[in-house]
């Protein structure tokens, strides 16, 4: 793979004006425009930091979606589990193993734009699969599944987890107030007695905090993942996101799997944003969309010395999409799929249109191959299309997955 430079392309970074420039990329770095191969954006394409996915379940990536009866929604989680297990959609999925979920996971990512993403399981269960799929899935992370006396009992303990988080830097990751019964109402005042509420923690969907744990949270400097979709799907709520930005909180946005959530963060974008100008009467920015899929999310990963932004000296995650709106925040904010131009991780390119195929060399490398996308034939890191059809060929039938913008060939 050769060092090299996009000229002429419209660059986004939260906190920085945009401007039509150069970036360059050497080995796994973002540094100054050079030498090596130069490709021309001729200021028609948009170049951002590649996108990041708070909250994932990638064993969970299957469709259709499971959820309450009609007419009734989940007071917690729980019953939500107990309608999954008992579906035709878990009974279909388990046709596949979990190495073919995982990879149809990673693929739902990179589609989407994003590079880095957490599975939200204990490493013990991922360790091995992550470091196989297309992008970076990180395993660097404590983890609890709930703060309840009903929550799966993940990891090491909470204090363990918690501890081992905050002496590696790390992220410290859990569900928290995901429901309405009395323990989910009071999840920031049990992780408060165990003295576990600080800037490690990112807490995912929170839709029962009160005023109190919005504040508490802020004053913590502890981030959110907001999983509008499934919140709603699942609860017909979801959580004080307004007030959750007018006091500070550092928010960010997941997914959920595809079991209960959006088909991906480009279209959990779009539904979140929607969803707040429904609950407020007024718009989300585009902008402030943008901070919580980069730099937000970065932040809360406790990564934000090496990705979330295109900055020198940071990794190569990068993302060019096509410039159809003049500006960029919406442009990225309105993107879907079929919008991705070129999506790098670490500086190396893992999808992208054939003009860019030059970077990995002449020829398409070892261990890629081409599919069509919306007509356009493209470049991919491994071999979706196989995949594709060989779950096709476990599920019985030819399984439609919406996050996976192509069709296999024969």
């Amino acid at each position: 793979m050769s060092d090299f430079t996009l000229t002429k392309g419209v660059l986004v970074t939260a906190g920085r004006k945009t401007r039509t420039g150069d970036i360059g990329v050497k080995g796994e770095q973002i540094v100054p425009p050079g030498p090596g191969i130069k490709i021309n954006l001729g200021g028609n394409s948009v170049v951002y930091p590649s996108l990041i996915n708070t909250h994932d379940h990638l064993q969970g990536n299957y469709r259709p979606a499971v959820g309450p009866k009609p007419g009734v929604f989940y007071l917690t989680w729980l019953p939500w589990d107990n309608d999954l297990k008992a579906s035709e959609t878990f009974r279909e999925r388990s046709r596949l193993s979990r190495e073919d979920l995982y990879a149809i996971s990673g693929y739902k990512c990179l589609f989407s734009g994003v590079t880095t993403v957490n599975d939200h399981f204990p490493q013990k269960l991922n360790g091995e699969i992550l470091p196989t799929l297309p992008i970076r899935a990180i395993l660097e992370y404590g983890l609890a599944h709930e703060s309840s006396s009903y929550d799966l009992k993940w990891g090491d303990g909470i204090e363990v987890e918690h501890k081992r988080a905050v002496d590696k830097g790390w992220p410290f990751i859990t569900h928290l107030s995901e429901g309405f019964d009395d323990e989910a109402m009071h999840g920031v005042q049990t992780l408060e007695k165990m003295g576990i509420l600080d800037n490690h923690c990112l807490f995912i969907h929170c839709i029962g905090f009160s005023d109190d744990d919005i504040k508490k949270t802020a004053k913590a400097g502890a981030s959110v993942s907001w999983c509008g979709f499934s919140n709603m799907f699942m609860f017909n709520t979801t959580c004080k996101i307004r007030k959750m930005l007018k006091a500070g909180v550092n928010v960010t946005i997941g997914t959920d799997s595809a079991a209960t959530g959006s088909a991906n963060l480009l279209a959990e974008m779009k539904y979140d944003r929607d969803l707040y100008r429904k609950l407020y009467g007024e718009d989300l920015s585009a902008e402030v969309m943008f901070r919580m899929v980069t730099a937000n999310a970065a932040r809360a990963f406790w990564m934000q010395d090496r990705t979330g932004a295109l900055e020198e000296g940071k990794l190569g995650d990068i993302m060019v999409v096509r410039g159809r709106l003049d500006d960029p925040y919406e442009n990225l904010a309105q993107a879907s799929m079929e919008d991705i131009e070129l999506l790098v991780l670490a500086g190396t390119p893992i999808y992208g249109e054939m003009r860019f195929l030059g970077i990995l060399g002449e020829k398409l490398p070892k261990g890629y191959t081409r599919i069509t996308v919306e007509g356009r034939p493209m470049f991919v890191k491994g071999d979706p299309a196989g995949l594709y059809r060989e779950a096709r060929r476990k599920i019985g039938f030819k399984k439609v997955l919406d996050f996976l913008p192509f069709e296999p060939e024969p």
